[in-house]
């Protein structure tokens, strides 16, 4: 049976009891009806999880006994930065759901100059705030002990701009996903030029697609445009799609299937 994972925001520590924040604690106490003696398993998103059990149900919140650390990890082996353009809100939270679960390291909001959705300061924190909220269940659901980044979201502009001025250790991939692309996303990522490939950033459009203006910028800051087969895919499958395409090349699935061999 599996054990119920919660989120805690704050630094835990082993050998420690903690009484759980307001959200954790009406989930396991009110949803869940777990009992005093009760198994958990807490993370905080610095790495690792921690064994915990359930002192008392108090009206507060839940007390609960810290034991072991586990230095368990679970993220994906190539660093995948998920540029999501922004699209109606259930399908964006769909979007953010499975690409937590499918191991993301950053899924950056985008504000696209043709998408549909357009939000202004205000709303944008709230809807940051929300889909933090979705990727913390996400991760609680499918076992990651890290939260991927999710940043307010930003503008096609600066979205490309920094993907192309990041650096880091290995090489780096930029691709733009787009139906009428000739070239297929697993070429790109195949590129010798690309090896060993150890970032990944995927720039996905919203419901109307990219404008010829918006290929152009993306191209100066060096993303390959490429497709992913010659159907046009809806806005929130694209990104579920070319997700699975770099874990089964690059990531969770290549290494699971070579292990098998």
């Amino acid at each position: 049976m599996r054990l119920t994972r919660c989120f805690v925001p704050e630094a835990l520590a082993g050998q420690s009891q903690l009484l759980l924040p307001e959200g954790p604690s009406a989930h396991i106490a009110r949803v869940l009806r777990l009992r005093v003696g009760a198994a958990l398993t807490l993370f905080d998103g610095r790495g690792g999880e921690f064994e915990a059990s359930i002192l008392a149900v108090e009206k507060r919140g839940v007390r609960v006994q810290l034991g072991t650390h586990h230095a368990i990890e679970r993220e994906a082996a190539v660093a995948v930065k998920l540029l999501q353009c922004v699209i109606r809100a259930e399908r964006m939270d769909f979007i953010v759901q499975k690409a937590t679960e499918l191991g993301v390291a950053a899924i950056v909001p985008v504000q696209s100059r043709h998408g549909v959705v357009r939000l202004d300061d205000s709303a944008a924190e709230r809807r940051q705030r929300h889909w933090q909220a979705v990727a913390i269940g996400a991760c609680e659901q499918c076992g990651r002990n890290r939260i991927p980044e999710l940043p307010a979201p930003v503008s096609f502009e600066t979205a490309c701009a920094a993907a192309g001025a990041a650096v880091g250790a290995g090489a780096s991939a930029r691709v733009l996903l787009d139906p009428a692309a000739s070239g297929s996303l697993a070429q790109a990522l195949e590129s010798p030029a690309l090896k060993p490939l150890t970032t990944v950033s995927v720039l996905i459009g919203p419901e109307g697609g990219f404008g010829e203006d918006e290929l152009a910028l993306a191209r100066d800051h060096g993303f390959q445009i490429c497709s992913l087969g010659p159907r046009v895919l809806r806005a929130e499958t694209a990104p579920i799609a070319a997700l699975a395409v770099i874990q089964a090349l690059l990531g969770d699935f290549a290494a699971r299937a070579a292990a098998m061999n």
